[in-house]
């Protein structure tokens, strides 16, 4: 954990508000049994119900199934040979035959737009080396991404015993899935045609919501209707996740639309900012700039104002120094609770020499916004 140094120099801003962080329930009427609406920039909710207790998912399982393949290092192009035991699967299906061979990118726009067991199951045997250790993978990759509610049993969502999430760990995990470009281009694609089979995406926002960005839906009798959504408007990105909602469409058009209505996006910094510069000991340099690592859009609601903290690792930093080595973090807050982190890395590199070492506190604390 980063050690908290030069605090009282470094906090700007420090102005309190006095709104609600997540707005009551009944702001919106929705028929989901569990659900939430979350700023897909900061991770922060907007709104919620009943958003922490583990539930059935259905398909959305596969967002999970399709990032953990995408990120095994496998390529698109790859070929997969159909395993007897792949084939066949419960429910919706891409018809794959044991024997044929099909490439990996067919198999995740099957798994995301017609929803396939079969190619869920393929996925995970090919990239998994068999279905039981990629299912472990998903499990470890939810860890990583802190879904404490979550517990997968298999790659395709089919009922099944531990296999549960919640709308808050579904909406993390939209999160994972729209910073990945081929998994957010997969899912916002309506229809595609790759070699014999044509796949025509079950989400209908795609066509009935403006700016929608897709994701997945789901249904199992004893899940009922699951859907995960993001929509992105004037630079604001929101997250969707009903669970068991008999009017999921009517619920995710009613939850996007006050999202939008209520919140507008702000800019809170831009990759590759500068803002400071710390000393260096031993540099050919005096000094290294010090800049923001990515940049942040925030929801923020009318009279909202966020407050901004810098805390550094280093005083003095020692040559060499390498570019984008992390030596702080800029920790933005609203009504008194933590909104985003955003990494302050080195601007430069500083060789090392044997010049005097170079003094003086050079940070600079005027932070505008």
């Amino acid at each position: 954990m980063l050690k908290r140094l030069f605090s009282a120099l470094l906090i700007v801003e420090l102005l309190w508000c006095a709104l609600p962080t997540v707005r009551a329930e009944g702001t919106v009427k929705i028929s989901a049994a569990a659900a939430v609406l979350m700023d897909a920039g900061t991770g922060r909710v907007l709104w919620e119900r009943d958003s922490h207790t583990p539930r059935l998912i259905a398909s959305t399982t596969k967002l999970m199934t399709a990032l953990v393949a995408l990120e095994s290092g496998h390529g698109l192009e790859e070929m997969v040979t159909v395993a007897p035991e792949w084939a066949g699967a419960e429910g919706s299906s891409i018809y794959l035959r044991p024997g044929e061979e099909v490439t990996l990118e067919t198999l995740l726009y099957g798994l995301l737009l017609r929803s396939g067991n079969d190619a869920a199951l393929a996925i995970a045997g090919y990239c998994g080396g068999t279905v039981d250790s990629f299912v472990s993978q998903m499990n470890q990759k939810a860890r990583e991404l802190g879904m404490k509610d979550t517990g997968f049993a298999n790659p395709n969502g089919l009922d099944a015993e531990g296999h549960r999430s919640s709308a808050y760990d579904m909406a993390v995990l939209a999160r994972a899935c729209l910073e990945n470009e081929t998994l957010a281009k997969i899912a916002a694609t309506k229809s595609i045609t790759l070699g014999v089979r044509t796949f025509t995406n079950h989400n209908k926002l795609l066509w009935r919501y403006e700016g929608c960005l897709g994701l997945k839906t789901g249904y199992t009798k004893e899940a009922g209707r699951t859907l995960v959504s993001a929509a992105r408007r004037d630079g604001l990105t929101l997250i969707c996740v009903t669970l068991n909602a008999p009017s999921d469409w009517a619920d995710h058009t009613a939850l996007l639309d006050w999202g939008f209505a209520n919140y507008k996006a702000h800019s809170l910094s831009r990759t590759g900012e500068r803002i400071g510069r710390l000393p260096v000991s031993g540099g050919l340099a005096p000094a290294c700039p010090v800049e923001t690592a990515a940049g942040l859009t925030a929801a923020l609601a009318p009279g909202e104002k966020p407050e901004r903290v810098w805390e550094l690792s280093e005083a003095v930093l020692t040559a060499p120094v390498t570019q984008g080595t992390q030596v702080g973090e800029i920790i933005y807050y609203v009504n008194r609770k933590e909104l985003a982190r955003v990494p302050l890395v080195t601007g430069q590199d500083i060789p090392d020499c044997s010049a005097p070492k170079g003094g003086g506190w050079l940070w600079r604390s005027v932070f505008k916004n």
